[in-house]
């Protein structure tokens, strides 16, 4: 936990309130400021070009890109153009980051981390303008579906917005210059739950968008009780984690909407839009992505080059998602390959003691960057064992700080037991779970 973290949990309920506008503004800021608008009006422009339009342009793009790695950058120095460059894992960047900074970027005024499905935590710079082309890119697939930047959103996410000892409501803050209410996703419980759909029914956000987890914790409360939120709810996303059919069909009769996703990472390598017609479509104009075979017939693995960020280039990197084809198409008529599902980021939820159910745990891991990989195993309620593998330089202070951010998370009165592993187990698909959960 930062230091700016533990004096917002210091404050009181107003001055939270306070400190969230003024976060808001400073992201929204920085987000949609400048050429923001020249970006997504370009975008939009490309969303019905030819498939030839669309690989001349990305054609053109990566070649400089390339040329660019190649020339100021320790990983890519000497790099032939006209050789097939090698699969990029991402403990490479993470155990030599440097050496992917681009020279003139080190002291990038922006700087993204994630960590991803593997829980391995990566901190790395940004240019302005590829945040906002990746942003640009999402406004884009919103603007698909009808969805405007000046429109209300009930968003149901990771961020840490209510101290977790916080015993009772409000468990949300608004973050007015972005338009959203931040619910709190570490207090949703069933006896919290009238709470949260109570303020939803006085709000009426014509938006809800959030990790699948915890949508459908809210969906379940409403249909096990035969209850609606008694408004229109006109648009439904879902990010982050993998949609299961299972949820979305849940939340479609909570809500009265289909839900709609998108696939993409704070790396930017890929990005994949759910259009109308309900079709996954890759994201062409904003990286250039390959599907590698996996371990299991017809799966691929995810293959990305970020060309949008000069700060920090990844060249052919693995994402460590998988994906099924779609030999169909799609009618709409958009140029970019089409994904009939994704693979990854299907995570169980972890129980705390008190019957809260938490899920996308990854934020634990997103500063953690001397752990290779890592996974929550969990036996019983209230209890939860961090796997740990670890990387180059981990010491005591890792610990210290992952035990610290765990605690952060998941509360004091949760056991956590560590335990260091030379390598975690995959799935059949050769996928590394990040939630392990035998409780039923």
């Amino acid at each position: 936990m930062s230091k700016l973290a533990a004096v917002f949990e210091n404050l009181p309920v107003a001055l939270q309130q306070a400190a969230c506008h003024l976060e808001g503004w400073r992201i929204a800021r920085h987000r949609y400021g400048g050429d923001f608008q020249a970006l997504l009006r370009a975008a939009e422009a490309r969303t019905n070009w030819t498939r030839e339009q669309m690989d001349d342009y990305q054609g053109r793009r990566l070649a400089a890109f390339l040329e660019h790695a190649r020339r100021n950058t320790t990983h890519y120095a000497g790099q032939s153009l006209n050789a097939s460059w090698p699969v990029l894992q991402k403990r490479v960047v993470q155990e030599r980051t440097a050496d992917f900074i681009a020279r003139g970027y080190e002291r990038s005024g922006h700087w993204a981390h994630t960590s991803g499905t593997t829980g391995a935590g990566l901190r790395f710079p940004v240019t302005r303008q590829a945040h906002q082309e990746q942003w640009a890119t999402w406004w884009r697939y919103r603007h698909w579906h009808g969805i405007g930047l000046n429109t209300w959103c009930g968003y149901f996410g990771g961020r840490m917005v209510v101290p977790l000892q916080t015993e009772e409501a409000p468990y949300w803050r608004d973050n007015a210059p972005g338009r959203q209410i931040l619910f709190s996703g570490q207090h949703l419980r069933e006896e919290t739950l009238p709470q949260y759909v109570a303020e939803l029914r006085r709000r009426q956000p014509p938006w809800l968008h959030g990790y699948p987890s915890l949508l459908s914790l809210v969906a379940d409360y409403l249909v096990t009780r035969g209850e609606d939120l008694g408004y229109t709810v006109r648009w439904l996303t879902t990010g982050a984690e993998n949609l299961l059919p299972h949820q979305a069909r849940l939340m479609e009769r909570a809500f009265g909407v289909r839900p709609r996703q998108h696939y993409g990472m704070a790396e930017g390598a890929a990005n994949i839009s759910e259009c109308e017609r309900g079709a996954l479509h890759v994201d062409e104009d904003f990286s250039a992505v390959e599907f590698l075979p996996a371990e299991e017939a017809g799966v691929y693995r995810v293959i990305g080059t970020n060309f949008t960020n000069l700060a920090m280039p990844l060249v052919r990197y693995d994402v460590g998602d998988r994906v099924r084809l779609s030999e169909a198409g799609c009618a709409c008529g958009r140029p970019g390959r089409v994904v009939e599902s994704i693979d990854g980021r299907s995570e169980d939820y972890l129980w705390l003691s008190d019957g809260t159910r938490l899920g996308r745990l990854d934020h634990i891991f997103k500063d953690a960057t001397r752990v290779r990989e890592a996974q929550i195993v969990q036996r019983a309620r209230g209890e939860m064992t961090l796997r740990v593998v670890r990387g180059m330089g981990f010491a005591e202070d890792d610990e210290r700080q992952l035990l610290a951010e765990t605690r952060y998370r998941v509360g004091a009165a949760m056991r956590v037991d560590l335990e260091y592993v030379d390598r975690i187990e995959r799935t059949a698909t050769g996928k590394l779970r990040l939630v392990v959960s035998e409780v039923a």
